[in-house]
């Protein structure tokens, strides 16, 4: 699973989200990544529900595919 494709599951999941990823330890490591997402649907959330919702857009690729991730989470105002 690449980059692109991790970002594409939280943004066909979340509320216009927008999602970046990257693979910040090592670019041949297709199985850690840093994920930074931002989305409407984090308000009023508390930061553990904000991070639950992600995984929840993954699903089983956090199992299979992915073996970790350094998750961001913010609301659209917070990330301006």
């Amino acid at each position: 699973m690449d980059e692109d494709a991790v970002a594409e599951l939280i943004e066909e999941t979340l509320p216009k989200a927008r999602a970046t990823v990257t693979t910040p330890r090592d670019p041949d490591d297709d199985k850690h990544y840093a994920v930074r997402v931002v989305s409407p649907a984090f308000e009023g959330e508390s930061l553990v529900d904000q991070h639950q919702l992600v995984h929840d857009a993954l699903g089983d690729h956090l199992t299979r595919d992915i073996h970790a991730i350094e998750l961001t989470t913010l609301t659209p105002e917070e990330a301006e």
